[in-house]
């Protein structure tokens, strides 16, 4: 898990180090165990090393392999490289390092651009061929690990995090409308390829971009879980598929203990990271750093759920850490949350993980963690609607999803902002209309899975551990394990309130109080129900001369949420006024 940066000229000329060594030190929290800056004429790579595969310096990157003419760098972590390098070597190739990114450069001389199909693991790669001057970016099935890129005059640059690209310079920093209202609609999700700056944009998950020495472009998908229902597996009845996902589920938590580092697990209290102990535990695991975080009550709300990942440390003997955060404690942490933010990200959720990871990163550098079983198997309140939404789906999903709807969104907008069509809604129906999805259920969460979780969830816990120097790993987005659940019919995903298929696996490994209990997540009730100091933030950022130099926000609408801080909640149980200080803190933060 790592952080890197580069540069490729598009025409003549040598790449710029110095921009690349800048962008490359705003990432010293991603990695903060080594540096590394290479070279080539037109091509130059930076690297931020966090060290847990290959702890010796054969490990570091940018590595350069002559024999091979290739240079990589590399963010995430290949699980099965045991297994390929095994297969690797019985074709013939020698290694110096026994490092993951190693595997990666080999893999591709050995295979070319289906390199890809023979990972397992989350990635994002840059592979740089010295002979021919071809340059290939690619992302992982699920998006896990991020990659920025950025247009200038006669180059290409790229990184792991936005900030760092703002760093090099030379940015167009315009607020994208239709990326501004997808903000406002999704929850504070932007769809790639578009962020909410104008001048920088991200590679899609499951894309690989190649480059060629003349500049001729080639960009492919080279995954997509199909959702409808495969022939081989008609006759399964429903234990056939608990047991299937059982030893998917297995399966991909053991890839995930792969380090030269102990392995510990953010544990919640619910189903999926008790899910992850219980299977770790079965697997010999014993004495596993297990994580808590709990805050203060707020507008009546609890702020911990102790009482349930309590049982589950009591149930498999665990060396649990509860990490209690005073109000006092998170008002300072929240400017350094978002300024941790790749992208403003709305959940409340963000800030609970930023000083979570603080607390786990004393301990262990490397967690498992649950996220990506709602979007798989189905847990979330507007899956059961979308059975009886009929000739509506799109609108079933957007009345339980979508934070506001075109005039709402147009009405907390200034005029320059403003569209004409409902973009969000566009999107939405596109992907519901796409094949390779059979019902309304399996298009929600084809949509869910391949946008929502991949630009919430996902890079909430990859920006959030990534700031303290600490890797998340994610079981249950193992691809392999998707592709199952992808094909499971949906009522068995439905049943039991959601997540019926991956309930009854739990049965057999965790106590049915932490299953049977109310569905629950990181609540933070400071941030949903905004008074004090926390109203005071949201408030100077809305007025700072920043703001209204801006014009993001149409004052009326401003002063309306002001007005009344607490009396609306968006359908997602979100405060619609902390959506927009949330966008202005964030721009605030980086200078913008």
């Amino acid at each position: 898990m790592c952080g890197f940066a580069g540069e490729l000229r598009l025409e003549d000329g040598r790449a710029d180090v110095a921009a690349v060594a800048a962008m490359t030190a705003t990432m010293d929290d991603r990695g903060p165990d080594g540096a590394g800056v290479w070279s080539n004429g037109r091509v130059a790579l930076g690297h931020r090393r966090l060290q847990i595969i290959d702890l010796t310096e054969a490990g570091a990157q940018p590595m350069v392999d002559p024999e091979l003419g290739l240079t990589v760098v590399f963010n995430g972590c290949i699980y099965n490289y045991p297994e390929l390098r095994g297969e690797l070597q019985q074709a013939g190739y020698r290694f110096f390092s026994t490092s993951d990114t190693e595997v990666i450069a080999k893999a591709y001389k050995e295979w070319g651009d289906d390199f890809v199909d023979h990972l397992l693991g989350m990635f994002a790669i840059c592979l740089v061929e010295r002979d021919s001057g071809r340059v290939v970016l690619v992302r992982d099935r699920l998006g896990i690990k991020p990659l920025y890129l950025t247009e200038r005059p006669g180059a290409l640059r790229f990184a792991s995090t936005l900030p760092a690209l703002l760093a090099g310079g030379g940015i167009d920093t315009d607020i994208d409308p239709v990326a501004l209202h997808h903000y406002l609609t999704f929850h504070s999700i932007v769809p790639p390829p578009r962020t909410i700056l104008r001048g920088i944009s991200k590679l899609a998950p499951a894309t690989m971009l190649t480059i060629d020495a003349d500049g001729h472009r080639t960009e492919r998908e080279y995954w997509r879980p199909s959702l409808v229902r495969d022939p081989a597996k008609a006759a399964w009845d429903e234990r056939d598929w608990e047991d299937a996902v059982f030893e998917s589920l297995r399966l991909a938590v053991r890839r995930r203990l792969v380090a030269d580092v102990p392995v510990g697990v953010l544990l919640s209290g619910g189903l999926d990271s008790s899910l992850i102990v219980g299977l770790l535990a079965e697997q010999g695991q014993h004495g596993l750093a297990t994580f808590s975080i709990g805050f203060e009550a707020a507008g009546g709300e609890e702020g911990d759920e102790f009482k349930y990942s309590d049982v589950i440390a009591r149930e498999f003997d665990t060396d649990h850490h509860q990490i209690r955060v005073a109000t006092e404690r998170m008002l300072p942490a929240l400017p350094r949350a978002i300024a941790a933010m790749s992208e403003p990200m709305v959940s409340h959720d963000a800030v609970a993980f930023f000083l979570l990871s603080e607390e786990v990163a004393r301990h262990v550098k490397v967690v498992q963690s649950g996220q990506g079983a709602d979007e798989v198997f189905a847990g979330y309140h507007w899956y059961p609607p979308m059975r009886g939404a009929g000739d509506d789906p799109v609108g079933t999903y957007a009345a339980a999803f979508f934070d506001r709807d075109l005039d709402a969104r147009n009405a907390a907008v200034s005029p320059r902002y403003r569209l004409d069509r409902d973009v969000s809604r566009d999107f939405v129906a596109a992907h519901f209309g796409a094949p390779g999805a059979e019902t309304a259920v399996d298009a929600a969460l084809r949509l869910d899975s391949q946008i929502m979780l991949v630009d919430d969830p996902v890079k909430r816990v990859d920006n959030m551990t990534m700031a303290w120097g600490l890797e998340a790993r994610v079981p249950f987005l193992d691809h392999e394990l998707v592709e199952l659940a992808a094909a499971c019919p949906p009522e068995l995903k439905l049943a039991q309130e959601g997540k019926g298929v991956l309930k009854e696996v739990g049965r057999r490994v965790i106590p049915d109080a932490v299953i049977d209990r109310p569905k629950g997540y990181f609540p933070v009730p400071a941030l949903k129900h905004l008074q004090g100091p926390y109203l005071d933030l949201v408030t100077e950022a809305l007025h700072a001369p920043a703001a209204r130099e801006r014009g993001l926000f149409a004052e009326s609408e401003v002063a309306r949420l002001l007005a009344e801080p607490n009396g609306n909640l968006t359908p997602l149980r979100g405060n619609p006024l902390w959506q927009l200080g949330l966008l202005e803190l964030w721009l605030q933060s980086h200078g913008l």
